[in-house]
């Protein structure tokens, strides 16, 4: 009897192992299918974002670099050209945009330079300094009137401006403003100039410096036309910024603040 019951016991315990080791084997496969599964899903994931970023840096490569057709030289020029106006108006409209500027800075007209030297020797240098300040304050309220009227010469620019521009000499762009703004700029300075001048006070300035200087003796009386001048001088200002602004642009590739740009004048480069 007791043989018997050991024998059973035996036979059950053989059972449970079996049993535990089946168990054990279908949790582990289960497990292995589970692992496998997650490891697909990140290994896919992982293969789409390198796709992406792939298609991503290819797609901002071609737009910033190769040969840019007709119609981007175009948009590349005038978008340029409009930043570069943009900034170069904004600084001299600004006060001391033209005085404290030396590359425009308005001095007396030459014909009246002896007019200024001889006031200062005489202890009358506050009278010159107030006629050269009012000079370029005029000129800064004028150069607020300029940027329309470059921005409209960068919408009538032809393709063919635009690629002139782009392979021309490093002052192409001024150039052509040059010769489609001038009569314009004048026309609309001119007004600005003269009512600015009376506003400064600059008309009177100048005709308390040069009433000084014609009552010393042995002297020419001079009368230069202040206002004929003081608009001359802010318009060649205004093209002398111009010029600057298009050598940022054409020489600082930090300026090329767009892939368009990038393209246009990265291209220029390579043709010169």
């Amino acid at each position: 009897m007791a043989e018997d019951l050991l024998s059973s016991k035996k036979i059950n315990m053989k059972k449970i192992s079996i049993y535990m080791a089946a168990t054990g084997l279908v949790l582990f496969s289960s497990l292995q299918v589970e692992a496998q599964s997650k490891l697909g899903s990140i290994l896919k994931s992982i293969s789409s974002k390198q796709t992406k970023t792939t298609t991503t840096t290819t797609s901002s490569s071609s737009t910033s670099t190769g040969t840019p057709s007709t119609l981007e030289i175009g948009q590349g020029i005038k978008q340029a050209l409009e930043l570069g106006i943009a900034a170069g108006a904004d600084k001299l409209s600004a006060k001391d945009g033209f005085f404290g500027n030396m590359a425009v800075k308005i001095l007396f007209p030459p014909e009246a330079q002896k007019v200024e030297k001889t006031l200062r020797t005489i202890g009358l240098g506050s009278l010159a300094d107030n006629v050269v300040l009012s000079l370029n304050r005029a000129a800064e309220d004028a150069a607020k009137e300029a940027k329309p009227i470059f921005l409209s010469a960068i919408k009538q620019m032809t393709v063919a401006d635009a690629t002139n521009i782009l392979l021309g000499s490093s002052d192409a762009a001024t150039q052509y403003f040059k010769k489609a703004t001038t009569a314009q700029l004048m026309e609309k300075f001119k007004p600005v100039i003269s009512a600015s001048l009376n506003k400064v006070g600059a008309t009177k300035y100048w005709t308390d410096a040069a009433g000084q200087y014609n009552k010393l003796p042995l002297v020419k009386p001079v009368n230069a036309d202040l206002s004929d001048y003081a608009t001359q001088k802010a318009i060649d200002g205004m093209f002398i910024q111009v010029a600057q602004e298009e050598l940022k642009i054409r020489g600082n590739t930090a300026s090329r603040s767009t892939s368009l740009l990038q393209k246009v004048f990265g291209y220029a480069d390579k043709n010169k």
